[in-house]
């Protein structure tokens, strides 16, 4: 990777890491517990209690999510960033626009 393209990835992972900490922030609301005692409309304890484990794995997902990017920021000007994990060939760099926390090229996530 030149400069160019990792000074745009630079800033593409740090705007993905903002709009993502807001998203969790939002995500957090939703992952309060249910109170037996209150009243909840025309939603079932149950249903709600379903709805809010689906809100603890969405957070979950962001979280780890959340840490892979700061873990890519951190570690984008190390020599073998880009580097795949498991052929040692470059990521392309329009893979890792998509998904710039990715350790692997998608041949070898696809041969996993």
């Amino acid at each position: 990777m030149n400069a160019e393209q990792t000074e745009k990835l630079r800033k593409l992972i740090d705007k993905e890491i903002e709009e993502l900490k807001l998203t969790i922030e939002r995500v957090k609301d939703t992952v309060q517990p249910v109170v037996p005692d209150d009243a909840i409309g025309r939603l079932t304890r149950m249903e709600a209690i379903n709805a809010k484990s689906v809100s603890e794995a969405t957070l979950r997902s962001y979280q780890a999510r959340l840490n892979k990017l700061k873990s890519a920021l951190h570690n984008i000007d190390e020599p073998d960033f880009g580097i795949c994990a498991g052929c040692e060939e470059p990521i392309p760099f329009k893979r890792l626009m998509v998904m710039p926390e990715s350790r692997m090229c998608v041949s070898c996530i696809e041969n996993r």
